[in-house]
C-alpha cells in the first residue's frame, strides 16, 4: 500500500481524535502551500483573512463560516505543533472515559464557545479599540483538557521536563494552571487568543459538570452533524433485477427484503419436509422448492 493509500485508510479507520489531526494538518498544508506560490508571484491571496475569525462584527455577518474554519486554521508551524500535541494527549485521554460523539462535540462547541466570547469581548469592552482576526484549534482543544481534569482530577501525567523536577502532574493542576496562564495573558500581545482560549475553558467546564448529572450539551449538535452527514452521503444503489420480459428497480433494503423473505420460505419448506415427507408439500411450495434449485444450478 502506498503512503497516499496509508493515510486514508488511517483516516478512515482512526479515532476521531486521529482525523481531526489529520484535518488540521491537511488545512495548514495547503494554506502554506498556496502562500508559497503567491509569494513567487509577490501577491497575497488573502485566505486567512476569509477564514480566520474577524472581531469586526460587521464583518463576520458577511463570513459566518469563519466561526468554524477558525478552529481548523494554523499558520505557524509552532502553533499547530503544540496544539495537536495537546489534541492528541488529551482526546486520548476523554476517549478513555467517553465516546468519540462526545469529543467530536465538544471540540466543535468549545472553539463556537472560544469564538463567541472573543468577538463579545473585542465588541464590548473598552480597552479593544483596533479589530483582529482569530484562528487556530487552541479552544477546542482546551475545552477538551478542561472537561477531562473535571471528570478525572487526580488522573496523572508526566511532563516533559517538569515532571522530572516535581514529579508527576495531576489533570487538576494543568487546567487550574492554563486558566491562569490565559488571564494572565489577556494583557500580552495575543489577547483575543487568550480570551479564547478562556471561552474555550468555560464551555469545558460546564460541560463536563453537565455530563456528571446526565445532560449531555453537544447531544443536540451530534444530532445536527449526523443529519447533515446523512444529506451529503450519497444516494442509495439501484439494484436491477430481471423478471421474464421485464426489468424491476429496487433499493438495496428492499433486495436485501426480498432475499429474507425468500430464505424464510425455504427454511419453513425443508422443516416441513424434514417432518412430513416431500409429499406433504402444497403445488405452491413444490414451485417455489423447483425455483430456487434451478437458481442456484445457474452459474452468476
Amino acid at each position: 500500500m502506498d503512503i497516499w493509500g496509508e493515510i486514508k485508510n488511517t483516516f478512515k479507520h482512526g479515532s476521531v481524535v486521529t482525523r481531526l489531526i489529520y484535518l488540521n494538518l491537511a488545512v495548514f498544508l495547503l494554506i502554506r502551500l498556496i502562500y508559497v506560490f503567491f509569494f513567487l508571484f509577490k501577491k497575497d491571496p488573502g485566505l486567512l483573512e476569509w477564514l480566520a475569525l474577524p472581531s469586526d462584527i460587521g464583518l463576520l455577518i458577511y463570513r459566518p463560516w469563519t466561526l468554524v474554519t477558525y478552529m481548523f486554521l494554523h499558520y505557524d508551524f509552532i502553533h499547530i505543533l503544540f496544539n495537536l500535541l495537546w489534541l492528541y494527549w488529551f482526546g486520548k485521554m476523554f476517549l478513555m472515559y467517553f465516546d468519540e460523539k462526545k469529543l467530536l462535540g465538544l471540540y466543535f462547541l468549545g472553539g463556537l464557545a472560544g469564538g463567541i466570547l472573543y468577538v463579545a469581548a473585542y465588541n464590548l469592552l473598552p480597552v479593544f479599540t483596533e479589530s483582529s482576526i482569530l484562528l487556530g484549534a487552541s479552544a477546542s482543544i482546551i475545552a477538551i483538557v478542561i472537561a477531562t481534569a473535571v471528570y478525572a482530577p487526580n488522573y496523572s501525567i508526566n511532563l516533559f521536563l517538569i515532571s522530572s523536577i516535581f514529579g508527576p502532574i495531576k489533570l487538576i493542576w494543568i487546567a487550574i494552571i492554563s486558566v491562569i496562564i490565559y488571564v494572565l495573558g489577556i494583557t500580552g500581545s495575543n489577547a483575543g487568543g487568550n480570551i479564547a482560549h478562556l471561552g474555550g475553558a468555560i464551555w469545558g467546564f460546564v460541560y463536563m459538570l453537565q455530563l456528571k448529572k446526565g445532560k449531555d450539551l453537544t447531544s443536540g449538535f451530534n444530532k445536527f452533524l449526523f443529519n447533515l452527514g446523512e444529506y451529503f452521503k450519497p444516494k442509495k444503489r439501484m439494484r436491477v433485477t430481471h423478471r421474464g420480459n421485464s426489468t424491476q428497480r429496487m433499493t438495496d433494503w428492499e433486495y436485501n427484503k426480498k432475499k429474507n423473505i425468500e430464505k424464510e420460505s425455504i427454511n419453513d419448506i425443508l422443516d416441513k419436509i424434514g417432518k412430513s415427507g416431500y409429499d406433504s408439500l402444497t403445488k405452491r411450495e413444490k414451485e417455489i422448492l423447483f425455483k430456487m434449485g434451478n437458481r442456484k444450478g445457474k452459474p452468476n
